[in-house]
């Protein structure tokens, strides 16, 4: 067996490539992360994602989910693909828990924005420059090798917060 042969963990998980092109290492840590988020918020219920972390803190997993659909519509559909599209929540960030959304909605948000982005982003290639439209530094330009990264990056610590909240909610610990 190769080490790029994909191989997938006992809990589902995709094993990032071991060697590769780069295109594809960067985007198979990036669905690994993915897999990670999705794995710290299955088998709860829509009142134990909405649990928070530990006061002052109002982060929730639900808000995680919510927050991390809102970042990949940022960086791929608007900054990679250079599209002018809204924010999928009113409040822009996704922390803001609706009393009507639920984990299955907030997932199924969440899955399309990546489907949507790896549409726009597919053909591009990783020295392709996109434009940040808003934020901190409004008009710098990142390549498309900067933005596989820096989710990488997003992902990896937002990890980390579902990784306690989790264990905060029923003790599951790992992965």
């Amino acid at each position: 067996m190769t080490t790029n042969t994909p191989i997938t963990l006992p809990d589902g998980r995709p094993v990032p490539h071991l060697t590769g092109d780069e295109r594809a290492m960067l985007e198979s840590w990036l669905d690994f992360h993915r897999a990670t988020l999705a794995l710290k918020c299955a088998g709860l219920d829509d009142a134990q994602v909405r649990t928070a972390a530990a006061e002052p803190s109002t982060l929730t997993l639900l808000g995680l989910v919510q927050h991390l659909a809102e970042v990949e519509r940022n960086w791929f559909q608007r900054v990679a693909a250079g599209l002018d599209v809204p924010p999928v929540y009113e409040d822009g960030t996704g922390y803001t828990l609706d009393p009507s959304r639920g984990i299955d909605e907030a997932l199924g948000i969440w899955r399309r924005e990546i489907e949507r982005g790896r549409e726009l982003c597919a053909g591009l290639p990783l020295d392709h420059i996109g434009r940040v439209a808003e934020g901190p530094v409004p008009g710098m330009e990142v390549s498309m090798r900067w933005v596989l990264i820096h989710m990488i990056e997003e992902y990896a610590r937002h990890n980390g917060h579902a990784d306690l909240l989790r264990e905060r909610i029923d003790g599951v610990t790992g992965a």
